[in-house]
């Protein structure tokens, strides 16, 4: 059976320990380091954001090579591979597919699952996206994922990668073979994806880029817990889910108010519990002579947005159509007493 392989630890705060360590000074005087003050600055300054996503992976051979082919463009995009390559061509995706050895993956041979049922085949490849915001050199950021994928994965699973540069935002798709060389299969958790955010924002630094990785609580923004499927069905403008969601909003709004939702007090309960940490924070800074970063600190929890449920921001987006359409239908009807009038 294959090993796990168990990422090493950065030796970093966890989640939301950025903040609950100065909370922990109530009875203990703490101090931050330099390290920690640096990312308090980073963000209550705004510093952008980096984003790692796994966006998925392949189950068969011909999956991986249609995302190959998806992620460079069916060859016109150069593909980076871990041995130093750059290769370009409509050849390359079933190239890879062979050089990986992926038709002998564990799994490979077992059959698709039926329909309505759930694919319980082990994964081929990891599809991960890096991505900064616009006006991020492409360039550097094509060379933050380089060493990232060297120092996580080299000479233990083979990866590959695609810089894009056509849709706003850079961003670079790695692809990385989910079982190693010697059998040990890659499992990605959040606490590894929250290290990765780290090093991968530690690395554009490094090149000159300001790059920040704030887990989103801390930031006030709560998670998108949209399922891949449902977010990509969602771009596409053909997600059944969100249709259904949206009918349902719409016929409470024509009752007269939305129904009550848990939702709610669970989003202010965190809200309530990192307004709490940012203030502690705040008062060990200054007791540590900070007072500027405490200013600052202080003013980032007044800017926080408004707790809002995902219900109510389709309530707010039917409610100013609705707006948008009755303004419409009001002037067309004034454009037509003027030219009644006229004649």
């Amino acid at each position: 059976m294959p090993k796990r392989v168990n990422l090493p630890s950065s030796g970093r705060l966890a989640e939301l320990d950025l903040v609950s360590y100065g909370r922990r000074g109530r009875h203990t005087p703490l101090q931050f380091t330099s390290a920690q003050l640096e990312q308090i600055w980073r963000t209550v300054s705004g510093v952008p954001e980096v984003m790692v996503k796994v966006s998925g992976g392949g189950k068969s051979a011909d999956a991986v090579q249609a995302h190959f082919a998806y992620i460079d463009r069916h060859g016109q995009l150069e593909v980076h591979t871990d041995e130093g390559e750059k290769l370009q061509g409509k050849e390359v995706a079933d190239y890879l597919v062979d050089d990986w050895n992926l038709d002998t993956g564990k799994g490979q041979y077992r059959p698709g699952p039926k329909a309505g049922e759930k694919d319980r085949r082990p994964k081929q490849v990891h599809n991960i996206v890096f991505s900064m915001p616009a006006r991020t050199p492409p360039e550097k950021l094509l060379a933050a994922t380089q060493k990232f994928a060297r120092e996580k994965f080299a000479l233990q699973h083979r990866y590959a990668m695609v810089l894009h540069t056509d849709q706003g935002h850079p961003h670079v798709h790695l692809v990385v073979k989910a079982q190693s060389e010697d059998g040990r299969r890659l499992h990605i958790r959040k606490a590894t994806l929250r290290e990765w955010r780290e090093d991968f924002a530690t690395y554009l630094r490094e090149l000159g880029i300001a790059a920040n990785a704030t887990p989103a609580a801390l930031r006030g923004k709560p998670k998108d817990r949209k399922k891949d499927g449902i977010y990509r069905a969602l771009k596409r403008g053909q997600s059944t889910f969100m249709r259904r969601k949206v009918e349902r909003v719409a016929e409470e709004l024509r009752r007269g108010r939305l129904a009550p939702e848990s939702a709610k007090a669970k989003l202010l309960a965190t809200r309530g519990g990192v307004v709490e940490n940012w203030s502690m924070t705040a008062t060990l800074l200054r007791a540590q002579g900070e007072r500027s970063l405490a200013q600052g600190v202080e003013a980032y929890v007044r800017r926080m947005p408004t707790v809002v449920t995902e219900k109510e921001n389709v309530a707010k987006g039917l409610r100013l159509q609705l707006a948008t359409e009755g303004s419409r239908a009001r002037s067309s009807e004034r454009e037509n007493s003027i030219r009644n009038r006229a004649r």
